[in-house]
């Protein structure tokens, strides 16, 4: 099994024996690469620069951890960083116009209304959507898959249907489903993946041609594989046999332009932690036409069209599904998220990003001992990398980079315990390590990375070779 050794606080004297960072060079596994980095690097010249650009408008990334390393983050598939913008217009409604929406004609109801709303409209046009009142405002996007599981699902699923989601799925993808398809006695099914691990479309539609699919949902980009679902493909399925599509874009919409009024989607759910915006706000966004023909999920004040002591009528969407005060300020603060993204070009964001992700996946394949997931270059993948090192427990490897270094990557399971069952072998942790990167991550910051996982494995090896 994995070595561990970051179990206990014991262990803490262990990892500051660690050697210092340098940058040794990497343990070669042919020179097969040579040629599409010395392509990306080309690219790099005319790219890079974004990310310096903006690097300045992130206050947080110019900090120090643990008093004396700077900040390398690449945790940006858990939650992005937010520019200065966004805090600054949530403390301005805090401070200056603090006050419900909706329900009141004085001054600070109004201006906080009006704010609430534009921020509605400009997440719609960030969408490209044909109106803002296909725009939902929620907890997060776990909360508008739910929403469309109960409201949709509980009046539409009957025993026999078939609900189909992938091996990938974000667990916010897959539990509401696995809840409504025992309500119901829909049945779940799953498509699996390719030898290259991405969606195996002969697979999804092989399923649906039992005429029973009623739902297709499936996640946009993969936070573990990084790989990217052809929704063109998906959606002719799922025409065919007269299916709705569900699609999770929290790893789309902030890296990447997404129409829509172009995908042919039923429903997208995104959350604004992601894309630069704040915690505690997602958004669903529905074909109206499909929006219209659901009932209310929660009930209370704001979704209410007349109430009655024994009957109530309920408003169009998306108030009809907004029950009780929302989270104004944090609307407001994804409405600039949106503005701040707008400004620099979502294309121009995602080519930044595929650079950064070829850069990424070649400088860890070229480690010996490293197995990344997900499609190899050139097929597009996220800039996203999820690994293990053998015979090392993704978790000591994140902790002893990040105590030792200041580079930040996750560790565990990334909401997707299923896949990892799947692509891990037995005997080790159903867990990888992750790095991932935003359109502020410099080459620099993928280079101490890397550096500082050879370094890591060095240490464990020694220990290994110790015991």
């Amino acid at each position: 099994g994995a070595l561990r050794v970051t179990k206990h606080a014991d262990d803490v004297a262990m990892r500051l024996t660690m050697p210092a960072i340098s940058t040794p060079p990497a343990a070669r596994k042919g020179a097969g690469h040579v040629k599409t980095r010395a392509q990306a690097t080309s690219v790099a010249g005319k790219t890079q620069d974004l990310a310096r650009r903006v690097r300045a408008d992130f206050p947080i990334l110019s900090r120090q951890v643990y008093e004396s390393f700077p900040l390398v983050y690449l945790d940006s598939a858990a939650t992005s960083q937010k520019p200065r913008c966004v805090m600054e217009a949530m403390t301005d409604y805090y401070m200056q116009y603090n006050s419900n929406v909706h329900r009141g004609v004085h001054a600070l109801s109004s201006q906080a209304t009006e704010e609430y709303e534009t921020a509605r409209s400009k997440v719609a046009d960030f969408l490209n959507a044909e109106t803002d009142r296909e725009i939902v405002f929620t907890r997060n996007a776990s909360e508008a898959v739910n929403l469309v599981a109960y409201s949709w699902g509980l009046e539409n699923l009957k025993e026999g249907d078939q609900v189909v989601l992938s091996v990938m799925e974000h667990h916010s993808n897959l539990v509401p489903w696995q809840i409504i398809c025992k309500k119901t006695g829909a049945k779940l099914c799953h498509v699996g993946m390719t030898e290259d691990e991405e969606l195996d479309l002969e697979q999804l539609e092989e399923i649906t041609k039992s005429g029973k699919t009623k739902l297709i949902a499936l996640a946009h980009v993969s936070n573990t594989l990084g790989c990217i679902t052809p929704v063109e493909e998906v959606v002719k399925i799922a025409k065919n046999c007269g299916a709705k599509v569900l699609l999770d874009a929290c790893q789309s919409v902030p890296h990447m332009p997404v129409d829509v009024q172009t995908l042919g989607v039923d429903w997208i759910v995104a959350s604004a932690h992601k894309m630069c915006g704040p915690t505690g706000i997602g958004f669903l966004w529905g074909r109206y036409d499909v929006l219209e023909s659901m009932d209310p999920w929660m009930g209370g004040g704001e979704m209410i069209q007349d109430v009655y002591l024994d009957h109530s009528t309920y408003a169009e969407p998306p108030s009809r599904f907004e029950a009780g005060t929302p989270a104004i300020c944090e609307a407001i603060g994804l409405g600039i998220a949106c503005d701040y993204l707008s400004s620099i070009g979502m294309d121009k964001v995602h080519e930044y990003e595929k650079f950064l992700s070829t850069y990424m996946y070649e400088k860890l394949s070229d480690i010996d001992g490293v197995h990344i997931y997900g499609p190899k270059p050139p097929k597009e993948r996220a800039a996203l990398c999820a690994f293990n090192v053998e015979g090392i427990h993704p978790t000591d490897i994140a902790t002893i980079m990040d105590q030792t270094t200041g580079v930040a990557i996750r560790s565990g399971h990334h909401c997707t315990q299923p896949l990892h069952r799947i692509l891990v072998s037995d005997g080790q942790p159903f867990a990888s390590a992750r790095a991932s990167a935003y359109l502020y991550t410099t080459t620099e910051d993928i280079d101490m990375f890397v550096s500082a996982l050879q370094n890591t494995m060095s240490f464990f090896r020694e220990v290994e070779a110790s015991l």
